[in-house]
């Protein structure tokens, strides 16, 4: 079963490599999330509902 943040990463149709850097955070950190060995912190979280909800604010962040 797919982790919520491999869910998210593929309905904006993103790599691994471009979430995490959307994210600001390492490739291994969203590869452990996606794998749940680790799960993200409260402001990870956050930016993860804003990425799903608001792509296009993230993306404006990062530009």
């Amino acid at each position: 079963m797919k982790s919520e943040v491999a869910k998210v990463r593929q309905s904006l149709d993103l790599t691994q490599e471009a979430f995490a850097d959307l994210l600001g955070i390492g490739l291994s950190t969203l590869r452990s999330w996606e794998q749940k060995k680790r799960e993200p912190s409260g402001a990870a979280r956050m930016l993860i509902t804003i990425a799903l909800k608001h792509p296009e604010v993230l993306r404006e962040a990062v530009a």
